[in-house]
């Protein structure tokens, strides 16, 4: 329990918690000094004024039933009465040991007609059997209390009724039970609580480790989109200029704007990637300036981008690209930008590419082809991020992407799945 929950209790009981919790963390750390306590108060409580009365003639205990029981000399009084407390040494590593030896010595000192107050160990072991032990040995024990409190109530008969001695004997043995299932039931359940908000504590962690891990991938993906395809119309253009530095200056000038254009859209992306990832240390700072996320109407003007950096593109659609929700035109575009920015670079100089976006029956198709070469040389053998990308931003859909050789070039291929989730398919 916090110190905030204590708080906000009552004085008293939240001195009486702070008690509790420090009584047991020592009893964690040394278990055998709350034993031996207990040892000692049923010794100076039940034990010593026997003792004494034994001694005294004029005690008011032994004189009342001095008639109806044995008296005992002080050395087998002090035998019984350690038979009957030592074993509470036990009471908790093992209670049932305790039990057992608490009882056959309670029914022998009752066999010879003896009474101690010590006999109250037996009511203390019943209930350390009840709290500690196993549930399965407590039918047993019922029935050894049982049968030793029918002999107590048959040695009393001749002070009180035999009836109303067992009715009141077992009642208190039946208290001594119930308290120990009480404590044991009320222990369990804490224990649970606990054991619970441990679970919900890891699984929190879990899910905030997830999440951080899914948004890390999630920037990871859209940096190596932006960055990628950027930098790879900046490399072409370069290339460009630089060979067409000295034969054609007007060329060369066009191919440095295009790569600064191209740059500073580049940098423009990344500060809003970054700038709605990073948050405002007190809460009061204003957010990035945003933009709206690109979608298929923006493919056109990505095909001018490639068209400048040497690529020829035929752009075609079909369906209602309106229509689509603007996930799914994110979706699109990042894929074709993806599928280009490889095309810029494995493809040659005179590659001509053919972009087609198709939707039809609920499926929205995106095939991005090119008469570059199709050998493995001229393209990677693994598959890279950027592949990989791409299916995870198809799968979001239900939809797949295959790549490969195909018509003397290099084939992507998008099919993204537009029914409703929970629609017929």
């Amino acid at each position: 329990m916090t110190t905030d929950e204590l708080s906000g209790m009552g004085p008293l009981v939240a001195r009486l918690t702070r008690g509790g919790q420090r009584l047991r963390h020592a009893d964690r750390a040394r278990p055998w000094v709350l034993d031996t306590a207990v040892v000692v108060v049923v010794f100076l409580m039940f034990c010593l004024p026997d003792l004494v009365h034994g001694v005294r003639d004029d005690g008011d205990g032994p004189r009342r039933f001095r008639l109806a029981f044995t008296g005992l000399p002080v050395p087998a009084m002090l035998a019984f009465q350690a038979g009957l407390v030592l074993p509470l040494l036990w009471r908790r590593r093992k209670p049932a040991v305790a039990f057992g030896v608490t009882a056959a010595v309670f029914v022998l000192q009752w066999a010879i007609g003896a009474a101690l107050r010590a006999d109250v160990a037996l009511l203390v072991a019943l209930y350390s059997l009840a709290l500690h032990g196993w549930l399965r040995q407590l039918p047993w024990a019922c029935a050894v209390m049982t049968g030793a409190l029918a002999l107590v109530a048959v040695r009393a008969s001749p002070a009180v009724s035999v009836w109303d001695g067992l009715f009141f004997l077992l009642s208190t043995a039946t208290a001594a039970l119930a308290l120990g299932l009480v404590v044991r039931i009320r222990r369990a359940q804490l224990a649970g609580l606990r054991d619970r908000a441990t679970r919900l504590e890891i699984e929190r962690d879990q899910r905030s480790r997830l999440a951080a891990a899914t948004e890390r991938t999630r920037v990871a993906r859209e940096m190596h989109d932006i960055v990628g395809h950027n930098l790879s119309v900046i490399i072409t253009l370069a290339d460009a200029g630089a060979y067409a530095a000295d034969a054609a200056p007007e060329r060369g000038k066009e191919a440095l704007r295009l790569i600064g254009d191209t740059g500073r859209q580049a940098l423009g992306e990344l500060r809003r990637v970054l700038g709605v990832l990073r948050e405002a240390a007190d809460g009061t700072a204003e957010g990035p300036e945003l933009s709206p996320q690109p979608g298929i109407p923006d493919i056109e003007a990505l095909c001018a981008k490639v068209r400048a950096a040497g690529l020829g593109i035929v752009y075609r659609t079909s369906g209602d690209m309106d229509a689509l929700d603007s996930g799914v035109q994110l979706t699109v575009y990042r894929i074709v930008q993806e599928a280009l920015t490889n095309t810029l670079k494995h493809a040659d100089p005179d590659t001509v590419v053919r972009l087609a976006i198709v939707e039809k029956d609920a499926r929205l198709t995106v095939r991005v082809q090119d008469t570059g070469p199709a050998a493995p040389s001229g393209r990677p053998n693994e598959e890279g991020h950027g592949l990989v990308g791409m299916r995870e931003r198809a799968a979001l859909y239900g939809g797949t992407v295959s790549a490969g050789p195909a018509g003397g070039g290099w084939s992507v291929e998008a099919v993204l799945d537009l029914a409703p989730q929970g629609g017929a398919r």
